[in-house]
């Protein structure tokens, strides 16, 4: 994912921790018409708190150095991971395979014997390690932009590659993908057989001096980007339903050269030095420097993120993912704030 760019422009919050039971009257857990909050989880520092989350994705898989198979780094915290299901029965557990900068995709969906030895072996991982499914986050099909091999064929093998997987792996295991904000590098009518859900990651849309993951345009949205609205919009037009399409948000934020590295975003407004800000247009929050008054740091807090989950209801989209788990506070506050709003808890 774009998130893995250098940690000098991406401001994570603090790690997040808890035990907390399931099943409680703040949750609809059960409910047919419960709606998503995915959670990718990179660092797993301590055991997350699965109370306002539905599903993990455990971030990353590698295609392996052979192309024919998967290449998994963390095992036991794959494991731990799983373990959480044990506490929390809702729970379901995808791998997510790729990620920013993950590569040889190309080579091993362009051959196929490769392609077909690559979609067992996910099958493979889901059995061993008792997996509800598997995430693809290639980025991207056919872009070298990551510094990863690419091929004009990508894009079609990319279908072949989804195909495959959902055959071996079968209709009753999650088959899920993360894509670009803008909606290109997939042909989603011919993906649409064997995807669950897409995760679009509407973030990472500018650095400072522009707003992370904007709503709507505005003056401080990067000229050469888009907004999260029209990253749905571009996903909607390209045939992706609305009940398939998952509306990713950032648990962090991006700041300009010297700003804090950890900073709590739901305290972020009385950080020392900066000036809080809200973006009427963009409905998110930002942050200028109190003596030069240039924008500091743009990111998402309790208020955006809930705007953004009462967009996705209108909408009519499946839920929200987020990256990363590790962003939200001790008291879960981001995710809480998902989970309540998408499901309509008071």
């Amino acid at each position: 994912m774009r998130h893995l760019l250098p940690l000098l422009l991406t401001i994570p919050l603090l790690f997040a921790c808890g035990g907390s039971q399931s099943g409680t009257p703040e949750t609809r857990h059960g409910d047919p018409d419960e709606k998503v909050v995915i959670a990718y989880v990179y660092r797993l520092r301590e055991l997350p708190d699965a109370k306002y989350l539905t599903h993990i994705n455990f971030a990353f898989g590698h295609v392996n150095e052979t192309f024919d198979g998967v290449r998994l780094d963390r095992p036991d915290d794959l494991r731990t991971i799983v373990g959480l299901k044990e506490t929390f029965p809702h729970l379901k557990v995808l791998l997510s395979i790729g990620g920013w900068g993950s590569g040889r995709f190309s080579e091993m969906a362009d051959n196929d014997a490769y392609r077909a030895s690559f979609a067992q072996d996910c099958a493979r991982v889901v059995r061993e390690f008792g997996l509800d499914g598997i995430d693809i986050d290639w980025e991207y099909p056919g872009s070298d932009m990551a510094e990863i091999s690419a091929s004009p064929r990508d894009v079609a093998n990319y279908n072949l590659l989804m195909r495959d997987i959902r055959a071996a792996i079968g209709p009753d295991k999650l088959l899920t993908q993360a894509t670009a904000s803008t909606a290109e590098y997939y042909d989603f009518p011919g993906l649409e057989p064997y995807i669950d859900w897409t995760n679009i990651m509407a973030y990472d849309l500018g650095w400072a001096p522009y707003h992370n993951a904007p709503l709507y345009p505005s003056e401080l949205v990067d000229p050469e980007s888009i907004s999260v609205d029209e990253c749905v919009k571009a996903h909607l037009a390209c045939g992706v339903k609305p009940e398939k399409l998952v509306l990713g948000v950032p648990f962090y934020g991006h700041g300009v050269q010297g700003f804090p590295r950890r900073v709590d975003l739901t305290q972020a407004d009385k950080l020392e030095g900066y000036e809080y800000h809200w973006h009427e247009v963009s409905q998110v929050p930002y942050l200028t420097d109190a003596v030069t008054g240039e924008f500091a740091f743009g990111y998402d807090n309790v208020e955006s993120l809930r705007i953004k989950c009462e967009y996705a209801l209108k909408q009519g989209l499946k839920g929200a993912m987020f990256w990363e788990y590790s962003g939200d506070n001790a008291a879960g506050d981001l995710r809480r704030t998902l989970y309540q709003t998408l499901n309509r808890i008071k």
